[in-house]
C-alpha cells in the first residue's frame, strides 16, 4: 500500500476530484506543490485552504495560503497572494481531500502480537495486525487489511471486512463490521440492551447482533446494543460521534450524522441522511424520514415526516418553535 506524501501536486488534486466526477478550475499551474490543507485563519504560503461559510469572509480578505477551495461567487475576495480553486461545493471537497494530507498514513503490518490470545474457533485473514494484549474470542473472523489496536476484546461472534481500523479496549461480540469503518477507543458494540418486563422487571435477553455497514465512524466511548431477535443496523457512510447511545433493534439509514450525547431508545427507525445535534434523545418505536435534521438538545417524541428540520421539547417544526421561543422572551 502507497504511502502518500505530505506534499500534494495540484494535478493529483484534479485527479482525485476526476475520479469522483467533481470539476475543478483554477490558474495555478498544474506543478504547483501543496504542503498542507488548512483553516483559512491557520494557512501559511505553501497551503492549500478552502472557504464555504460566510462568517469568515473577513478571514478570507487576509488569508495567506497558495490556494483556496472557493465557490465562483466569492472569488472577488480573494487577495491577489492566493489563487482560487473553484469548485461547486467547497466544503464537501475539503473532506474529499483531506485524506491525501495525512502525515502518517495508517496501514496494516501484517504483525500479530504474541501478547495477544486467539481463539482456535477464529479465522485470521492475511495481513491483518493485532497489538498486544488483544483477545481474540470464538467464532470471529477477521479480514484482510484490519487493525485491531492493545486492549481490545473481539467476539465472540464477530465478523470484521477488510481494512477496517479497531482502535484500542474497543469491546466487539456478536456484530458484523463491513469494509473501511473505523470504531474509536472505548466503544462497545453488540452488548445487552436494557430490556425487561415492566411488572416482574425480569431481564429479557438479546439474541440478535449489530451490523455496521460499510463506510462508518464509530466514535469513541459509544455503545450500541445488540437486536433481541434481528439486527440493530447502522447504514452506510454513517458518522457517530463520541458518547452516543444506541439501543437494541435502532435501525440508522444511509449518510447520517449523530453528534456527542445523543440517546435513541429501542426500536427507532431513522432514515437516509438524517442529521441530529449534540445532547438530543429520539424515544423508542418512532419513524424518522429521510433528510430530517433534529437540532441539539431536542426532544423527539413524535414520528417526524421526510425532509423536517425540528428543534425543542417536544421536538416540533423549527419555525413554530423560533416564534414560541419570540413570543416567550417577550412575556419576559
Amino acid at each position: 500500500m502507497k504511502v502518500l506524501s505530505k506534499e500534494i501536486k495540484y494535478s493529483e488534486i484534479i485527479k482525485k476530484l476526476n475520479d469522483l466526477n467533481i470539476s475543478i478550475s483554477s490558474k495555478i499551474e498544474k506543478d504547483t506543490i501543496f504542503s498542507n490543507i488548512k483553516s483559512i485563519s491557520k494557512a501559511n504560503k505553501n497551503d492549500l485552504s478552502f472557504f464555504s461559510n460566510i462568517k469568515y469572509i473577513n478571514e478570507l480578505k487576509k488569508i495567506k495560503a497558495k490556494g483556496c477551495l472557493i465557490s465562483e461567487k466569492y472569488i472577488e475576495y480573494l487577495p491577489k497572494n492566493c489563487f482560487a480553486l473553484v469548485v461547486d461545493d467547497p466544503y464537501y471537497v475539503f473532506a474529499q481531500l483531506s485524506k491525501i494530507f495525512l502525515h502518517t498514513p495508517v496501514f496494516s503490518n501484517g504483525e500479530i502480537s504474541k501478547n495477544t490470545h486467539i481463539n482456535n474457533d477464529s479465522i485470521i485473514h492475511k495481513n491483518v495486525q493485532i497489538d498486544p494484549f488483544c483477545y481474540i474470542d470464538k467464532k470471529t473472523e477477521i479480514f484482510e487489511n484490519v487493525i485491531i489496536r492493545s486492549n481490545s476484546k473481539i467476539g465472540p461472534n464477530v465478523s470484521i471486512h477488510k481494512n477496517c481500523l479497531i482502535h484500542d479496549n474497543v469491546t466487539l461480540s456478536n456484530c458484523i463490521i463491513m469494509e473501511n469503518c473505523e470504531i474509536k477507543s472505548g466503544v462497545r458494540i453488540g452488548g445487552d440492551g436494557f430490556g425487561f418486563e415492566e411488572k416482574s422487571k425480569k431481564k429479557i435477553y438479546h439474541y440478535g447482533n449489530v451490523i455496521i455497514s460499510n463506510n462508518c465512524t464509530i466514535g469513541s466511548n459509544t455503545t450500541i446494543d445488540r437486536a433481541v431477535f434481528d439486527s440493530t443496523e447502522i447504514g452506510e457512510y454513517s458518522q457517530i460521534d463520541n458518547l452516543v447511545q444506541i439501543a437494541h433493534n435502532v435501525k440508522i439509514g444511509k449518510h447520517s450524522i449523530i453528534a456527542s450525547q445523543v440517546g435513541i431508545a429501542g426500536s427507532s427507525e431513522l432514515g437516509d441522511y438524517v442529521k441530529i445535534g449534540g445532547q438530543s434523545g429520539i424515544a423508542g418505536h418512532l419513524n424518522i424520514g429521510n433528510n430530517v435534521t433534529i437540532a441539539g438538545k431536542s426532544g423527539v417524541t413524535k414520528n417526524i415526516e421526510d425532509n423536517k428540520v425540528v428543534a425543542g421539547f417536544p421536538a416540533k417544526d423549527i419555525n413554530i418553535w423560533k416564534r414560541e421561543i419570540i413570543k416567550l422572551g417577550k412575556l419576559k
